[in-house]
């Protein structure tokens, strides 16, 4: 069982995901049914209880493979970072095909297309929906969701549209308050910024920042000291992640300030090795995506 990172591997002593039968042993294997997260972001823990710890959030709309169920609580993963945990499961719902993502940093979704209606709901930047079908109301357009709710359109784009620069994301969430766990634009941790800012970019970063340092981009040999650096390289630390928003500044959500926060780098790297996690371990670079 210990080479499955819970994290990752729908699989446990009692239940497993049908795609690990004949590699691990469960009590049983089961096959995964598909909801829509459909609370506004709702957090995963590794264990069924509010007392557990937050290993990170879903948003609304994300797609989430149940595999089981337990007193109000489903086990499952998110499909769209395959992170695997417990989720309440009054936040779920029937599934859709999503259209649209939020790419304002957050939008309100109101009983109708009506600004002047209080609003049924807050979704973050990254959230996905389905349109129905537009309306206009006072020279401002509405989309009808799926659910019958409305967001303003214009603070949607559609769900396969790629920002040129996804760091420029990033910046837009200067301020925003740390979360441990946290994984939109109301909170974040470190991790969680660099993936929900890359992903506006087409870039499908795994969630934890352990994970972005094995996988995401290419690493740049860092044995000689810093290379040349970019504006959009990942700098990493043992559990700390941020990105860089010129070859001098490092643009992180961090414990110190508390916030979503510009530093200089020397600065950073000094603090850091200091204070906190040590030594710089890694610097990934994000490939060019071509249309």
């Amino acid at each position: 069982m210990s080479q499955f990172d819970r994290r990752l591997h729908p699989v446990r002593p009692d239940v497993a995901a049908r795609e690990y039968e004949g590699k691990c042993s469960a009590a049983r294997f089961v096959d995964g049914q598909l909801h829509a997260i459909g609370a506004d972001r709702v957090a995963l823990r590794a264990e069924p209880s509010q007392s557990a710890g937050v290993d990170t959030e879903l948003l609304y709309g994300e797609t989430f493979e149940a595999f089981d169920e337990r007193e109000g609580w489903t086990w499952g993963r998110n499909k769209t970072d395959g992170y695997v945990g417990w989720l309440p499961s009054a936040a779920l719902s029937t599934p859709f095909e999503p259209t649209h993502r939020v790419l304002a940093l957050r939008t309100y979704r109101y009983p109708a297309a009506e600004l002047k209606h209080p609003p049924v709901g807050l979704i973050s930047l990254g959230s996905q929906v389905r349109v129905t079908r537009m309306h206009v109301n006072r020279d401002l357009a509405y989309a009808e969701l799926h659910d019958g709710t409305f967001v303003v359109a214009k603070h949607l784009t559609e769900i396969t549209a790629r920002q040129d620069d996804w760091v420029s994301t990033a910046e837009a969430l200067l301020g925003i308050p740390y979360l441990w766990g946290g994984r939109s634009s109301l909170g974040l941790d470190c991790s969680g910024l660099v993936q929900l800012s890359a992903a506006t970019g087409g870039h499908l970063l795994l969630r934890d920042a352990d994970m972005q340092e094995a996988t995401a981009g290419r690493a740049l040999d860092i044995s000689a000291g810093l290379p040349e650096l970019q504006r959009g390289d990942l700098l990493f630390w043992k559990g700390h992640v941020g990105v860089l928003s010129d070859p001098q500044t490092l643009l992180h959500a961090n414990g110190y300030t508390m916030t979503v926060a510009y530093e200089p780098l020397d600065a950073a790297l000094e603090r850091i090795a200091k204070n906190e996690f040590g030594q710089l371990t890694a610097v990934r670079r994000l490939p060019a995506l071509l249309d």
